[in-house]
């Protein structure tokens, strides 16, 4: 069990995931930022989807930046911490210019 949360563009193609394991309380930062907490199931996602457009995901990248990643510590050096925050920025800016591009994308929290 784990979270694998998935985004896609209009045409169905994936352009972004992020995973996490079912422990791993990093997933709410995600389902936080992009004001989804209803699709957090406990040890998994809820199995639903729902769309975004570029406001929505410009204020979940303005809310990752202002609410969590200026709070880092400097000497945080865990690997899955650095991994976590590596797929989490990735995963907001894939969809946010995905829906630069087309308007919308799609996320499935599985």
């Amino acid at each position: 069990m784990g979270h694998d949360i998935s985004g896609y563009n209009r045409a169905g193609d994936s352009i972004a995931y992020a995973r996490f394991s079912m422990g791993n309380h990093n997933s709410y930062i995600l389902y936080d930022v992009l004001d989804c907490m209803k699709f957090h199931a406990g040890v998994s996602g809820s199995g639903e989807m729902t769309v975004f457009n570029r406001e929505q995901l410009e204020r979940a990248s303005n809310v990752f930046q202002d609410k969590y990643l200026q709070f880092i510590p400097p000497n945080l050096t865990s690997e899955a911490s650095l991994w976590d925050i590596k797929q989490m920025t990735d995963f907001i800016q894939n969809c946010l210019e995905t829906t630069k591009r087309e308007g919308i994308v799609k996320v499935y929290f599985g």
